[in-house]
């Protein structure tokens, strides 16, 4: 009997024990984790910035025209208004060419990394490129950009003990992920504000090291950095610059090199960071710099290190775009007439363009649920396609539309956009400026 009352408690204390584990453990029992998941998207359809992929497909050699599959039964004719494909390098014969010739020559994937049969002689010629399209020493490429900035500016930070970060308050999230990576110290300067970038500079010690990271076109607004400026400011104080030029790389300058080609001062900064999957139409990011940089970087980066390397098949594309774009402002010049020509027509029409002297067309709205509103009447009553941009892309409040208008988009395609949106903005009681 003592032995079954002995059995019996011990049980007891056993029983209460682990109902104690269920009962103070989080995560046993205790959180719908199914809810917690639910309420953070229904969050954001309450705010009006939920996001919606579309389905579609490029028409081959036709662009801006494609296919969209949403909404309704088979492929409907849209034109695509914002694609970063800013020159439709994305469609180019060569690149097309190239792309198929490395595929029939190597096979499809990279087989690793870099370090690990990752390795090509495309990889190598490229980075050759993109090294002379700068005017550096070195290019080393990543994944995309965003790995790019990411494992470069983290990095930078670890390799440079006490190193201070210099950010332009607008630089956009592989930036801000990349420093807040790095663990280190940071600034943040407002928008292109010199006089507070110096304050900063100026506050700290004069013995750390300091880099400043800044773009050189900032994608939502269309406006444009005081790169040499800032070099100036960077030269005073002792620090290392790194300029993202991925809105600029291919757009700007003689060859493509970017706003720094443009204002001739590429060879001031120190670290160039371009995209791969913009003006050039493909896939990927580099960084461009000094040779000891960029084998501090390529020795170090976990992001580049453990990653698998881009398909030979891409890295040939995007030879080719780069190639074809060092020798040939005809995509460029186009681009820029058509930009200029539909900020024109929008400002004539009296719609609340935002105006730069960049590629950039961006429509102001101002709230995230008419922006939204605005893009699906366009989809749906007019095969336009531009997505709207809410937050975080942008501030609460400055929600809008971006268009990038390519050298294929012609005037007629231009005015009938400029007509659709003000039917719109009449529909749905928004204000129009006094037409000029």
């Amino acid at each position: 009997m003592q032995v079954i009352r002995a059995g019996f408690l011990h049980f007891a204390r056993l029983l209460r024990v682990n109902m104690s584990l269920v009962r103070f453990q989080p995560g046993l029992t205790s959180v719908n984790y199914n809810a917690v998941f639910e309420k953070a998207i229904d969050r954001l359809h309450a705010e009006g910035r939920y996001r919606v992929f579309i389905d579609i497909l490029r028409n081959k050699g036709n662009y801006p025209s494609a296919r969209c599959f949403a909404g309704h039964n088979g492929p409907k004719d849209i034109t695509v208004w914002c694609s970063n494909d800013y020159l439709c390098m994305g469609q180019h014969p060569d690149v097309i060419s190239a792309m198929e010739n490395a595929l029939h020559d190597v096979g499809a994937g990279s087989g690793g990394t870099r370090n690990i049969g990752g390795n090509t002689h495309y990889h190598v010629e490229l980075e050759q490129e993109l090294a002379d399209l700068h005017g550096k020493d070195g290019a080393l490429l990543f994944t995309s950009g965003y790995v790019s900035n990411d494992a470069t500016l983290s990095t930078l930070a670890k390799v440079l003990p006490g190193c201070i970060i210099y950010s332009d308050e607008l630089n956009h999230a592989s930036m801000i992920a990349g420093i807040r990576n790095a663990g280190c110290e940071k600034r943040v300067w407002r928008h292109n504000d010199l006089a507070h970038l110096e304050e900063l500079l100026a506050a700290d010690d004069p013995e750390a090291p300091k880099l400043i990271a800044f773009e050189s076109v900032y994608s939502m607004d269309g406006d444009v950095a005081p790169i040499g400026a800032v070099c100036d400011l960077a030269d005073k104080y002792n620090a290392l610059t790194y300029c993202d030029e991925v809105h600029a790389v291919g757009m700007y300058g003689a060859r493509g090199g970017g706003i720094s080609e443009r204002d001739a001062v590429a060879d001031r900064v120190t670290i160039i960071e371009g995209t791969l999957g913009k003006a050039f139409g493909v896939m990927g990011g580099y960084i461009a710099a000094d040779q000891n940089i960029i084998d501090v970087i390529r020795s170090y980066a976990p992001g580049f290190i453990f990653t698998t390397s881009l398909s030979p098949v891409l890295v040939a594309g995007v030879l080719a775009a780069v190639r074809h774009l060092k020798a040939s402002s005809v995509e460029r010049d186009a681009q820029q007439t058509n930009a200029a020509m539909l900020k024109k027509l929008f400002s004539d029409a009296g719609l609340p363009v935002m105006l730069s002297n960049t590629h950039i067309v961006p429509l102001m709205v101002g709230d995230p649920v008419k922006a939204k509103k605005i893009s699906d009447i366009l989809l749906a009553e007019y095969g336009v396609y531009v997505q709207p941009i809410n937050y975080p892309t942008v501030p609460r409040g400055t929600e809008r539309l971006r268009f990038t208008p390519g050298p294929q988009h012609d005037e007629g395609m231009m005015r009938n956009l400029t007509a659709a949106l003000l039917e719109i903005w009449g529909r749905m009681d928004m204000r129009v400026a006094q037409a000029a």
